[in-house]
């Protein structure tokens, strides 16, 4: 086994090191004198100088304060605040578009072959501009009042004055102008009818959200249907990532009119509000939430339709008490389902399983509970709905056979 050799590092330390591989997590892997690294701010195939900024166990972490030899998808950052000392969020300013999409494909490729055991490969495709396509946000402000957001790894909030991933519509500029309390969380949020509502919340504690700017509910426009989306209730955050997801789900799902489906970590009803007209009034969906806000949404907007159930809960609760289901649609939070979750949905023999993953480590861990039983992995999908980050949003196909990935009908 290969030492970590830590013990001599402290942080503080340069060194200059040839970049390697991607890693989860937005990271790049150097491996110096025995020990690793996890790098931020580069890219792979580059050499640098890197400064040690936290020393571990297993591993140490660093980032690039030279590039003695950059790559040629290295590209300026738009934003002033995109640099190892500044604003923790946008990890990959400062590499190309099309360099960002191949670094997260080669995430996903590892991550399936390091945990499900299986090969992968698929172009994570392009959703969005760049920039200015997030419609939520939170920001923080310091001990003097200032709006700013955390510094990677840190407490520490960088004050901004703009932010250049947030729709143009939130006017970050102008909320940054204001004066605020010192040490809150600003929750800002806008939708695709033209509506902005602000709350605010202690930084420490359980305080909730207090509206203090805007509507308690927005409305959102999903295909035909408006639905209602509270304060608190969760909605995604890139503008075009409803129509995407939507899209994407629908393809994999292949409904039929009859058909009952189960909706887990439902949310206020996105899926459910494509599902419904498809299955028609002989089909059934049982939609099962977890947020207390998402479902009292899901039930105004659903309060037409007597063939959808809406379950406040946690799903590893609730799903054993369901006896069947054609389809399943899972959307769980970043941590994944889990395997009790998993074994309760294949239960039911469903004859599709489509699941959307925000995080492709947790959706490979799952993959693999589903190969135990003896659910293939039959189509996969990766979307660039966080451009100039890291992340990476997944939707994937699962069905009871041994049918090739990628060769559904």
């Amino acid at each position: 086994m290969e030492s970590t050799n830590n013990a001599r590092w402290r942080i503080g330390d340069s060194f200059e090191a040839e970049i390697e591989k991607v890693a989860h997590g937005g990271h790049f892997i150097v491996r110096h004198e025995g020990a690793v690294f996890f790098v931020r701010h580069a890219i792979p195939g580059e050499r640098a100088r890197v400064v040690v900024s936290a020393t571990g166990s297993s591993f140490n972490r660093a980032d690039v304060v030279e590039v003695l030899e950059p790559s040629p998808d290295r590209v300026q950052s738009p934003c002033k605040f995109s640099h190892p000392a500044g604003c923790g969020g946008c990890d990959f300013q400062h590499i190309s578009m099309n360099r960002q999409r191949q670094l997260k494909s080669d995430v996903i490729t590892e991550q399936f072959a390091r945990i499900a055991k299986i090969d992968v490969h698929i172009e994570v495709e392009e959703v969005s501009a760049p920039l200015h396509w997030r419609t939520r946000s939170i920001a923080t402000t310091d001990g003097l009042g200032q709006l700013g957001f955390y510094g990677n790894r840190s407490h520490c909030v960088i004050p901004v004055d703009d932010c250049l991933i947030m729709l143009k519509e939130m006017n970050m500029p102008e909320l940054a102008s204001r004066t605020w309390s010192a040490d809150v969380r600003i929750e800002i949020a806008t939708s695709n009818t033209n509506e902005r509502n602000i709350a605010l919340a202690p930084v420490r504690g359980e305080g909730k959200a207090r509206l203090t700017e805007g509507g308690q509910i927005l409305h959102e426009k999903a295909g035909e249907k408006t639905l209602d989306v509270s304060q608190g209730s969760f909605w995604q955050s890139n503008t075009h990532a409803p129509a995407i997801l939507t899209s994407a789900v629908l393809d994999f799902a292949q409904l039929r009119s009859g058909d009952q489906v189960l909706d887990l970590y439902g949310g206020v009803g996105l899926f459910t509000s494509v599902i419904v007209d498809i299955i028609g009034t002989s089909g059934r969906v049982d939609l099962i939430e977890a947020s207390k806000s998402a479902t009292a949404d899901a039930i105004r907007n659903f309060a037409n339709n007597p063939n959808v159930k809406i379950i406040s809960g946690d799903v590893a609760q609730h799903l054993p008490r369901i006896t069947s289901a054609d389809v399943v649609i899972l959307d769980p939070p970043r941590e994944g389902a889990g395997k009790a979750v998993i074994s309760e949905i294949l239960r039911l023999k469903p004859r599709t399983v489509v699941y959307v993953a925000c995080d492709p480590a947790a959706l490979a861990r799952d993959t693999g509970y589903f190969l135990e039983k003896s659910y293939s992995l039959t189509a996969l999908r990766g979307f660039d709905l966080f451009p100039m980050t890291h992340h990476i949003e997944c939707v994937a196909q699962f069905s009871p056979t041994n049918v090739i990935l990628g060769s559904q009908d």
